[in-house]
């Protein structure tokens, strides 16, 4: 049994065919029973299956039985399979029950039946093999040839006159075949006929079923006729070739019997006159051989006495074994009990870590939302500071228009200084907001990253709950069907779920790994923020100190510059105007930062309606797959109703058949057994 699974994986896998479950599985339940049936009924089998198991038969040696009933075999399947069977030597039963075969499959029908040697019954009911009436012919010619088929199930197969002609030739031919179910078929009158003169020359068929055929009544009476004549001729031909041979039995008997008395009584007058003879002479030893036979009696009982006291200690020493087995079977229950308390303790260990590192990237989340609000206070003061020093350039500005002439050479390189240094912290400004906007486009990334990651885990945990079940399920069976196994399948696990947590803490180092990472980075994204901002701070109190040094120059040159007091208007409402602008820019960027903000939150409602729409998702399926399974159920009531239908029809067609051979002169002959 083992054998034929190993060379059915074997094959698949040389031929690149995928395994179907469901024929391991029944694979399995007949290594389970321990029987010669392999039940395929209801297995959907591929042509590719059907390959394999064709080249699997052709070698086997095991299944006495093959049933394949409804199992919808494609014509490419069908022919396969069958062709494999040919060579078989060891199945004897092959149901091939609503498989809707036509012309191929009658075919190779004939095929199988001329080459096939061992196989003693075929069940072909619910097929379609008499559509065609050249295929039905090739399968008539092959079930002529064969020599040792003696039950056929033709029921339900469209068959008409024509085959019944064939089937007529068949009987003229074939000598072995005794019971053959044509029911529910389209003879006919013709067809009758045929049947009923083929059935004069043929003296072995002894059960012929032919109702639903649209015969009439007395063909009928004669086809039952022919075949009681046949079966009361086969039970004669029984009870004389029976009696014959407990005939040549009884004289063979009588003549040893003769022969040994013969002997017997010569053997008896020797014996005496020997007797006669010895018993002077034997008379004086027969006290030394009494004393010696009593000697060996008394050396027998002391043996006998020795081996008792052994086999008493044998069957001491064998319930010690006993015992100490049944200790071992009890450790070996409770190591699994607490094995399985240890692993439902690590589930929830490794429940209440996600827990754990699912609050602290949140937490996470929450100082990187902190940060930014810090680093929108900075950016907030960096403004104030800017109107501050927007304020102090327009006093400088009226403390200008007091200047004189004299000095415009240095008021214009002045002037240029204060245009460098706008555009230095124009361009610090810009650097910083980049910085920011980088920062927050990182932490949405690391966040939903992070997010990803801890739904990846999640599934991969039920995956392995699930994996864990199914082999602690597996375990149990094992340590139920056998002890050794049961070892065996329990070192098995261990080093399996080993195997599995040194890969769940790898997976949980690497994780680690990468939160301590992304933490770093983060890290580094805060010491750089804070040495921009120190330089910013470093800068700005340059700015301070060449501001103070320029008012003191502008105190020395208030004189100069009263002649450009209509320029310095000018060049203040420009610089008024780009301030504005920036202004605006910075307001734009933080409406920008708020529509990030809310994109945030609209992607997490998203994702909580995703997983409310999957729950419900799965939920629908499990609704759809009971109804699967009622549907089955109410399928499997339908099907067994129509075959209660069945035998009920069958029995009323039975007693309807007794009571009419009753009635008639043949009634004390009998029926013959279905």
């Amino acid at each position: 049994m083992e054998d034929f699974r190993r060379t059915y994986l074997r094959l698949c896998k040389e031929g690149g065919v995928e395994v179907q479950e469901s024929v391991l599985a029944q694979l399995q339940e007949a290594r389970g029973a321990q029987g010669s049936k392999l039940d395929l009924s209801g297995q959907s089998l591929s042509a590719d299956t059907c390959s394999v198991l064709a080249r699997v038969f052709h070698q086997d040696t095991v299944f006495t039985e093959l049933s394949l009933s409804d199992c919808m075999l494609s014509e490419e399947g069908a022919k396969v399979l069958l062709a494999g069977l040919c060579g078989n030597t060891t199945v004897k039963v092959l149901d091939l029950k609503g498989n809707n075969l036509r012309s191929t499959g009658a075919e190779v029908l004939g095929k199988l039946l001329a080459r096939n040697k061992t196989l003693r019954r075929l069940v072909l009911e619910w097929n379609a093999l008499g559509m065609w009436d050249e295929s039905f012919s090739l399968f008539c010619e092959g079930l002529a040839s064969n020599a040792v088929l003696t039950q056929l199930d033709l029921r339900n197969n469209q068959i008409n006159h024509h085959g019944a002609s064939e089937l007529a030739l068949v009987f003229k031919r074939n000598s072995t075949l005794e019971v053959l179910d044509l029911r529910w078929n389209n003879i006919g009158l013709l067809g009758g006929r045929s049947l009923l003169e083929a059935l004069k020359q043929n003296k072995t068929l002894l059960q012929l079923e032919m109702a639903g055929n649209n015969i009439p009544s007395d063909t009928l009476k004669s086809l039952g006729q022919a075949v009681d004549h046949n079966s009361d001729r086969q039970s004669t031909l029984r009870e004389s070739r029976s009696r014959t041979q407990v005939l040549s039995k009884e004289i063979q008997i009588l003549k040893e019997e003769k022969g040994r008395q013969f002997v017997s009584l010569m053997d008896t007058i020797d014996r005496q006159r020997e007797e006669m003879g010895r018993s002077s002479r034997s008379t004086s030893i027969h006290v030394g051989q009494l004393q010696e036979v009593l000697s060996e009696k008394k050396s027998a009982l002391n043996s006998l006495t020795a081996k008792l006291q052994m086999v008493e200690a044998a069957l001491a020493l064998s319930e010690q074994k006993n015992h100490n087995l049944g200790e071992l079977l009890v450790r070996t229950k409770t190591e699994k009990e607490e094995q399985r308390e240890r692993q439902s303790a690590e589930r929830k260990k490794d429940q209440e870590e996600s827990v754990l590192r699912e609050g602290k990237l949140l937490r996470d989340i929450q100082n990187v939302t902190e940060t930014n609000m810090q680093l929108r206070n900075k950016v907030e003061e960096m403004e104030r500071r800017c109107k501050s020093q927007q304020q102090q350039n327009f006093e400088l500005k009226q403390e200008l228009n007091n200047s004189t002439a004299e000095l415009k050479l240095r008021l214009v390189q002045a002037e240029d200084r204060l245009e460098i240094e706008k555009r230095r912290s124009k361009q610090a400004l810009e650097d910083m907001d980049g910085l920011r906007q980088k920062e927050v486009d990182h932490m949405s990334r690391h966040s939903e990253e992070s997010e990803r990651v801890l739904q990846e885990r999640i599934f991969k945990l039920e995956g392995q709950r699930i994996q864990l079940e199914e082999e602690l399920s597996k375990a149990k069976a094992a340590c139920v069907t056998e002890r050794a196994q049961a070892e065996e399948e329990l070192g098995r696990v261990r080093s399996q779920v080993r195997l599995e947590e040194q890969e769940h803490a790898a997976s949980l180092e690497e994780k680690l790994r990468s939160v301590r990472q992304s933490r770093q980075e983060v890290q580094s994204h805060c010491s750089q923020q804070k040495q921009t901002i120190a330089d910013l701070q470093a800068k700005n109190g340059q700015q301070s100190i060449e501001r103070d040094g320029l008012r003191r120059r502008i105190e020395e040159l208030q004189q100069e510059l009263s002649g450009k007091d209509q320029e310095r208007l000018a060049e203040v409402s420009r610089v008024r105007v780009e301030l504005q602008e920036q202004i605006g820019h910075l307001q734009a960027e933080r409406t920008a930062q708020g529509g990030l903000k809310e994109k945030i939150n609209a992607l997490e409602r998203e994702m909580k309606a995703l997983t409310s729409n999957h729950r419900e998702a799965m939920l629908d399926k499990e609704s759809e797959i009971s109804s699967l399974l009622e549907k089955l159920r109410l399928r499997d009531a339908e099907i067994q109703r129509m075959r209660e239908d069945e035998a009920q029809r069958a029995s009323y067609l039975q007693s309807a058949i007794l009571t009419y051979v009753q009635g008639s002169p043949l009634g004390h002959y009998g029926i013959p057994k279905k």
